[in-house]
């Protein structure tokens, strides 16, 4: 395969999501996501640096697959965001080498972490 900055890194994630309109309120509040419409039953999220869909052509599947983690550079400050958006902590903040990270489901159950190195 050729080489170059995109071959074979992770490019775009998809979410099974029960209402649209809820899943962006939830990561917009959460993490200032934006946001593309594509009809219905699709949107576009960027979070600055990666793309992403939103979906309601299947159902949700939060159990299984990998766990997609974000980083903040004030984690108890992402906590009480992901709070505030209507999320819910499933592990509370710990250490692991290299840093600190929490995990928390969405308003849709899928499981997803932050962490931060201080």
């Amino acid at each position: 395969m050729p080489a170059n900055a995109e071959n074979c890194r992770i490019n775009y994630i998809e979410l099974n999501v029960r209402n649209i309109g809820k899943a962006k309120a939830f990561y917009g509040k959460a993490f200032g996501w934006t946001f593309t419409d594509y009809g219905p039953e699709y949107a576009e999220f960027s979070d600055g640096a990666m793309k992403g869909g939103l979906t309601t052509q299947a159902p949700p599947s939060p159990a299984g697959g990998p766990l997609v983690i974000l980083y903040a550079n004030k984690l108890e400050a992402a906590r009480d965001s992901v709070l505030a958006a209507g999320g819910a902590i499933c592990k509370e903040i710990f250490a692991f080498p290299g840093g600190r990270r929490f995990h928390f489901k969405d308003t849709d159950g899928y499981e997803l972490a932050v962490w931060s190195k201080d």
